[in-house]
């Protein structure tokens, strides 16, 4: 109940989450299910970083703040890169990218997290696949009031046809890296928009971190 409660939060990820426990019950009903949440890692970002400048009564009653995702992928690979760094988590310094079809970018101070990039939802932060990441909030009103869409339609095309997908028709790397070199000027446009998004998040982090100790690439773009 609890999850279905916190679907909005997570619209592409919690239902099949759900159905795959819903199922589990039935077929096995006395074998325990362990739920692990990806916003466990980010648990530790200061109120100055997880709080959103809008009303605080407001954003208390709804529960609006940046939760971050993939914690459990960004979590992982800060443990692994410290080893491999010969250096304790506690004093490893570092920032986490995890490039897939959704991504994230994770800032790491003493092997904890201090921010992330997706926020409320996983729609948040640099551009993906067929998210948009970050953009004006205003585009929402604007849309509706210039398009006629309503708040769904307007979030599902944000979710689920933005991104790269919006930028160039494909959201798999790899057909865009193809396209690339076939002279598809969308292609190399929605790669350079990539990039040019991830730089961004890095730098900044650089800045809040004051000393990183590595960068850190995985998900199927980042560790490819």
């Amino acid at each position: 109940q609890g999850l279905e409660e916190n679907t909005p939060f997570a619209p592409l990820h919690n239902p099949a989450n759900l159905a795959g426990i819903e199922v589990v019950e039935k077929l096995f009903p006395n074998l325990p299910n362990v739920a692990v949440f990806d916003t466990g890692y980010h648990a530790t970002m200061p109120e100055k970083a997880y709080t959103y400048a809008i009303p605080r009564d407001m954003a208390e009653r709804h529960r609006v703040r940046r939760y971050g995702f993939h914690g459990t992928s960004h979590r992982y690979v800060i443990h692994e890169a410290a080893r491999l760094a010969g250096t304790a988590s506690s004093q490893f310094n570092a920032s986490s990218c995890h490039l897939g079809s959704g991504c994230s970018i994770c800032a790491v101070k003493d092997g904890k997290c201090v921010d992330t990039s997706m926020g409320l939802t996983p729609l948040a932060g640099v551009m993906m696949g067929t998210r948009c990441g970050d953009i004006d909030p205003a585009i929402h009103a604007y849309l509706g009031h210039q398009s006629g869409m309503d708040l769904d339609a307007i979030d599902s095309m944000l979710n689920r046809q933005s991104g790269l997908k919006g930028i160039c028709g494909m959201n798999d790397m790899r057909d865009i890296h193809t396209a690339r070199e076939k002279g598809d000027t969308k292609a190399q446009l929605a790669f350079d928009m990539f990039c040019h998004s991830i730089r961004k998040y890095v730098g900044a982090y650089y800045a809040v971190l004051g000393r990183v100790d590595a960068l850190v690439f995985t998900a199927g773009i980042g560790e490819n």
